[in-house]
């Protein structure tokens, strides 16, 4: 939903300052946390017209008029709407609609979201369709232009591609403020002419591009990628890679999504290091709809960040004036301030951040936990529907390995989940042959990973092992929501389980789906793209649920293990990874055997 911007609204809020109009909306007898001063005033009252503020003082009185909306904070405090500075509304598996009829509840009234993952299914025009959507929400939707798909040129092939030419057009639609996570973090540094044409463009938009350093080597190659132009980075898990970002001029953000715990480590730069708190953000980058629904979103990632030591007002300037200021958005958002969208919070606790009135543009979107306006529900054409072609119905031996002849045990690569983390090991193992076909081993935690093809219809499948998910009796997972050029990914303890998982997902057109003993116990339907279903939040939170809980039936106890699933074939994030062209060392930027 489009407002005035400031100098169109300028003429009216300088009125309704002056008395002269009366104000649309007035907040009376708040605590107003000053995210500018570090100060929490009392007895501030705030008075909004054309969905802006026009006046924030100690008495709105002279501003109230006969049809003057009255809210009474009774004491509350006044906080800006949260923003999330970095996240995929894919991850949720919902559209970029029904994402925000569950966060607007909690508080989050701007998004700056990366829609790559509908990129590597449907290039371009999936990114516009997303876009047009956002354009149209009552809160403040920013979208960012994805950088590289596929994300790993040479060591994957994704469904579509984003040329620099797509790069150009997308810059100037009206809702994108930037280039999204540079991923390819060598192509930049060994100067990668389209991945610097990109930050070019963006740069030359007067745009924030976006950053993705996924690597613990904070050498040569970090200081490249600094000097290459991305702005900010998410992938940091260590104090130091937080020191390091913000001493040269990046702004570090520090997630706390569904699986993604990076925050604690890193807040201690500024708790214990004391470093200006001013050049760090708290972001989200991957929620689950469960998350969201149960536990939150941004107010969630805050109360985080206090309990990590963080004093409340510092964590909330984490969350709106510093993102509104990374993104070149001052003027908008990120604070409560004359001429800016009066975009609020109504709490009664810092800490605890009860999120009991939320305005987005001067209106109330939210009353204590539940959406107080209606949404309509987002419809997507059919070219996003049924894109899910494997060439061919799947057999138990589509997923086999092949071991040399005449041997009886050979050993092989093995992708290790480090829990809570993207990163994962590169780990080695012995594994027994029979009749030709190397054994998986249960008994020490590996079992099956394949990646099937599911955009060209070629028919391929890439099979290896993994290690850390705990699966114990027959049973698969499938799912075609797979970082990031969402082939399919199967995991599994039986051949047999394997193939009807995949062939069930091409048969309802992508999602995520479990099954044991030789029949489908959960899935979570994503008929859109193979990544999102347009039900409620709450539905598809209940439907996955139940896919964690088949998970855990099957024997796995990491945390939140669909999204570790999800990242098996992230290539762009070490050590070891599969891809539609084989297993990827992701140290070495090469394609691996499985067998050693």
């Amino acid at each position: 939903m489009s407002i005035q911007s400031w100098s169109e609204a300028a003429p009216h809020l300088v009125d309704v300052a002056m008395g002269r109009r009366p104000a649309d909306t007035v907040i009376r007898n708040g605590r107003w946390v000053n995210v500018y001063s570090g100060e929490i005033i009392a007895d501030t009252d705030i008075a909004i017209a054309a969905g802006r503020i026009a006046y924030v003082g100690p008495d709105a009185g002279y501003a109230i008029g006969p049809e003057t909306e009255v809210i009474d904070a009774a004491g509350r405090y006044l906080v800006p709407g949260f923003c999330d500075g970095h996240m995929h509304v894919e991850s949720g598996m919902l559209t970029v609609t029904e994402f925000a009829r569950a966060v607007i509840p909690h508080g989050t009234t701007s998004m700056f979201i990366d829609p790559h993952e509908i990129a590597n299914v449907l290039g371009l025009k999936g990114v516009r369709l997303m876009h047009d959507e956002a354009a149209g929400l009552p809160v403040n939707v920013q979208v960012q232009v994805p950088s590289c798909v596929p994300a790993a040129p040479g060591l994957e092939n994704a469904g579509a591609e984003i040329s620099i030419d797509d790069v150009r057009e997308a810059l100037t639609w009206p809702q994108v403020c930037g280039l999204g996570e540079m991923m390819n973090f060598p192509g930049v540094a060994f100067g990668d002419k389209k991945m610097l044409s990109e930050i070019g463009a963006t740069q030359a938009a007067g745009k924030t591009v976006g950053g993705h350093y996924a690597s613990p080597d904070l050498g040569p190659m970090f200081h490249a990628y600094v000097a290459g132009g991305p702005a900010d980075d998410h992938e940091g898990t260590r104090r130091i890679d937080a020191i390091e970002r913000v001493r040269r001029g990046m702004r570090a953000m520090l997630r706390y999504g569904s699986a993604w715990h990076d925050v604690a480590a890193q807040i201690k730069a500024v708790t214990e290091d004391g470093l200006d708190p001013r050049n760090f953000i708290l972001c989200t980058d991957d929620c689950h709809s469960a998350t969201l629904v149960e536990e939150g979103h941004m107010n969630r990632v805050i109360r985080h960040a206090i309990a990590e030591g963080l004093r409340p007002i510092t964590a909330i300037q984490m969350a709106t004036l510093n993102t509104a200021q990374h993104f070149g958005m001052e003027r908008d958002v990120g604070s409560i301030s004359p001429g800016r969208r009066a975009d609020i919070v109504i709490s009664s606790d810092l800490v605890a951040l009860p999120i009991e009135v939320v305005l987005a543009a001067g209106r109330i979107v939210a009353r204590d936990g539940r959406l107080a306006i209606d949404i309509p529900p987002a419809t997507y054409p059919a070219f996003a529907r049924n894109t899910v072609k494997l060439g061919h119905k799947l057999s138990a031996a589509d997923f086999d390995v092949a071991a040399p002849t005449g041997i009886d045990a050979v050993r092989t690569r093995v992708i290790g989940i480090i829990e809570n983390q993207a990163p994962t090991r590169a780990l080695e193992a012995e594994l027994k042959v029979r009749n030709g076909v190397v054994e998986m081993d249960t008994a020490a935690d590996i079992c099956r990973v394949a990646l099937v093809e599911r955009h060209r219809a070629t028919g391929g499948v890439v099979n290896g092992f993994v290690s850390g998910f705990g699966y114990d009796t027959a049973c698969a997972i499938a799912s075609t929501f797979a970082h990031d050029s969402h082939q399919m990914i199967v995991v599994g303890t039986s051949k047999d389980d394997m193939a009807k998982a995949a062939n069930h997902l091409a048969e309802i057109g992508g999602g995520v789906t479990v099954f044991r003993d030789g029949r489908e116990i959960a899935t979570v339907g994503l008929p859109i793209a193979g990544l999102m279903s347009d039900k409620r939040a709450e539905l598809i939170a209940k439907e996955a649920e139940a896919m964690v809980s088949a998970m855990k039936a099957c024997g796995c106890k990491l945390n939140n293990a669909f999204m570790q699933h999800s990242l098996l074939g992230l290539v762009v994030i070490p050590e070891l990874r599969i891809s539609d062209l084989g297993l990827i060392d992701v140290t070495r930027f090469e394609k691996v055997e499985v067998l050693i």
